[in-house]
C-alpha cells in the first residue's frame, strides 16, 4: 500500500468518513430542485424520529441497508484500573447495527479496493 509520509492509514479512513452536513450537501446535489434547508430539515426529522423509536424500545428496519435494535447489557463485576476498587457496572440497552445482505454484499465486493485506491491516489505514487 502507498501512503504519503504524513500520512496514516487512520488519516486515510478519516477521508472516507461522511458526517450529517456532509450527508446533506450529497442529498442536495442530487435533488437540485429542492432547497437544502428542506433536505436538512427532511434527515434531522429522520435522525430525531430513529432516536424516539429506539429509546422508547421499538426497531428500525431499512430494506437493503440494515436494521437497528437495542441489546440489554446486564450488570457485571468491574474495577477502576487506576485505583484497584471493585464495583458493578449499571444494567444498560446499547444500540445494535446488524447490516443487511444487500450492504453486506457492496461492502465485502469493495474491500479488494487498497485504501490507497479509494482516497483517489495512485498505487504507484511513492515508490522509485
Amino acid at each position: 500500500m502507498s501512503v504519503k509520509p504524513n500520512q496514516t492509514e487512520a488519516a486515510l479512513l478519516l477521508e472516507n468518513m461522511l458526517i450529517k452536513s456532509q450527508l446533506i450537501a450529497e442529498v442536495s446535489k442530487k435533488l437540485s430542485h429542492l432547497p437544502e434547508k428542506d433536505i436538512a430539515l427532511s434527515i434531522n426529522h429522520i435522525v430525531v424520529k430513529m432516536g424516539d423509536v429506539l429509546s422508547e424500545g421499538g426497531r428500525i428496519e431499512i430494506r437493503g441497508f440494515g436494521s437497528f435494535c437495542l441489546h440489554y447489557r446486564p450488570p457485571r463485576k468491574a474495577h477502576n484500573p487506576k485505583t484497584g476498587e471493585k464495583l458493578v457496572t449499571e444494567p444498560k440497552h446499547a444500540v445494535h447495527f446488524k447490516p443487511g445482505k444487500e450492504l453486506r454484499e457492496q461492502v465485502n465486493a469493495s474491500r479488494h479496493i487498497p485504501l490507497a485506491e479509494m482516497s483517489g491516489e495512485d498505487a504507484d505514487e511513492g515508490e522509485e
